[in-house]
């Protein structure tokens, strides 16, 4: 018993205490675990205090969008009127239907729209309102229905008339690039360009002039309803009232050769467009 007391019980020497768990660590590592804890402290502040990374890129992204927000000067009317255009149509139908531009002229030119015919001067009233606002007046400059007066016979009764040169056909003179495009071609009652493939056409200089003197010519053309073979009425001259069957008609001179019957026998009669009306 006594020696079982004695192994039990370990003697003054032997004995081991535990250590305190302040002694096992040394003063150099308790004063580098105080500081670390005191920067994490003073971190966790101040990133209560400021916004994070990821809140400051938001806010970046709302003041760009707000800065982006469109005005209403002609320029964000013109895009806003593109992107309309783009959306109406497919990816498909929008790239066949752009028009290669990458060789027109920065140049003003005259180029020939194709409209409905009857609408005419409806088109050109449609597309000078979109070039006052969309602001385009420096690249789309004139818009001009080619007409000239005419002269017509009806009923006996002679009136003037405006006739179109080129029904279903207008004239604008612009500078060609993707702007004054999309305006044009986006205009309420334009049907295309005229041109080339995909790419539309100015006139030649010469075309131009043609038609213009066309319009400006003084004296007014008379309006032909007739044709060879076919039987008129004499409304003026010493044949007055009398009836006939054209033979030819010459239409620089504006003469017609008309076949008169007398006593049986048929005689040429050369009249005047205006002596002469349609049966």
């Amino acid at each position: 018993m006594e020696e079982m007391e004695r192994h039990d019980i370990p003697s003054e020497e032997h004995a081991v205490e535990p250590a305190p768990a302040a002694e096992m660590i040394s003063e150099s590592e308790l004063s580098v675990q105080d500081e670390t804890a005191a920067i994490e402290e003073e971190s966790s502040t101040t990133d209560a205090q400021q916004p994070s990374e990821d809140v400051f890129e938001v806010d970046f992204d709302l003041e760009d969008e707000e800065s982006d927000e469109p005005s209403l000067d002609p320029k964000q009317i013109l895009q806003q009127a593109r992107a309309q255009a783009s959306a109406s149509h497919s990816a498909t139908s929008e790239e066949e239907e752009r028009p290669d531009l990458g060789e027109m002229s920065d140049e003003r030119a005259w180029f020939v729209i194709h409209c409905y015919s009857g609408y005419e001067k409806k088109v050109k009233h449609n597309l000078e309102q979109r070039i006052e606002t969309m602001g385009m007046a420096n690249q789309i400059f004139q818009v001009v229905v080619p007409t000239e007066d005419e002269i017509e016979v009806k009923e006996g009764k002679r009136r003037t008339i405006e006739r179109r040169v080129f029904p279903g056909y207008i004239l604008v003179q612009m500078i060609m690039n993707d702007d004054s495009w999309y305006v044009v071609r986006n205009t309420p009652g334009v049907t295309g360009f005229v041109g080339m493939g995909n790419k539309p056409t100015p006139l030649r200089q010469e075309e131009v002039t043609n038609i213009i003197k066309r319009m400006e010519a003084e004296a007014p053309k008379v309006k032909v309803t007739f044709k060879p073979g076919q039987k008129v009425r004499i409304i003026d001259g010493p044949f007055n009232d009398f009836l006939g069957i054209v033979d030819e008609i010459d239409m620089d001179r504006a003469k017609a050769r008309v076949m008169v019957s007398f006593f049986g026998r048929d005689t040429p009669v050369e009249l005047d467009f205006l002596q002469v009306e349609k049966v």
